[in-house]
């Protein structure tokens, strides 16, 4: 028994209802029975059929590393968002900095993001974002002490509505902003190595990241944060971290 285009898009779109979480295509092929298969390519149609048929709505199916996915539309968001009572979660820029560096610059260590900085950096802050499952260990630097280096995870990516790396704006384009999330700006900072390190409270100057669900301001908002630690390394500026293994 085959099945139709519509009846398809259908079960697609009461499939990613129901998920709560986003699905590949090779999870959405395993809904089907194998004498009523459909086609990838249908599957790959009815998908493109949900996206343009959901743009104007107050949800839109958005792809993400972990594959697709409803979510409330920006527009929306702000009204939404008073569904949830309780106060969101609020990170220090110290804790948003480092997750930056993370992201643009892993693998990177532990030394390396205090060298850019300028300052320690908590203990709390790496394993908040270990905890978050924002961040993991993807191997160990090959120099004495052999200190773990820190690479962006899939969660990080869903989080932040990305897709992959790819889609992190370059710093270039970030400066070319004409708005920055003020709570975000920081002091210009040196990159002296030979600068003492100055030691911060990770829970100073907290910010939210509390929409329901991400949308891209907030990955801007996150790269925004980083600017004045590597504003002096200009070779870096425009390069893009390996993909995700």
């Amino acid at each position: 028994m085959s099945l139709d285009q519509d009846t398809v898009k259908r079960i697609v779109e009461g499939a990613l209802f129901a998920a709560g979480q986003p699905m590949k295509l090779e999870k959405l092929a395993g809904l089907f029975l194998e004498e009523e298969a459909p086609p990838t390519e249908m599957l790959v149609e009815a998908i493109s059929q949900l996206k343009e048929e959901y743009a104007e709505r107050g949800v839109m199916l958005k792809e993400v590393a972990s594959g697709f996915r409803f979510q409330v539309q920006e527009s929306v968001g702000e009204w939404v968002s008073r569904l949830w009572e309780e106060k969101p979660a609020r990170y220090s820029r110290a804790l948003l900095e480092t997750l930056a560096l993370i992201a643009y610059r892993q693998p990177i260590t532990r030394g390396e993001i205090e060298e850019i900085r300028g300052v320690s950096v908590s203990s709390h802050i790496t394993k908040t974002l270990l905890e978050r499952e924002w961040i993991r260990v993807v191997g160990h630097r090959d120099v004495p002490g052999r200190p773990a280096m820190y690479g962006t995870t899939r969660t990080f990516l869903d989080y932040f509505n990305l897709k992959n790396l790819d889609e992190l704006p370059s710093l270039a384009e970030i400066r070319d902003l004409d708005t920055i999330n003020a709570e975000l700006e920081l002091v210009q900072q040196g990159l002296d190595p030979n600068a003492q390190l100055e030691v911060e409270d990770p829970a100073d100057d907290e910010v939210d990241l509390d929409e329901p669900q991400p949308v891209d301001t907030q990955t801007e908002s996150v790269a925004e944060s980083t600017l004045e630690g590597v504003e002096q390394d200009e070779e870096q500026d425009d390069s893009k971290p390996n993909e995700l293994t």
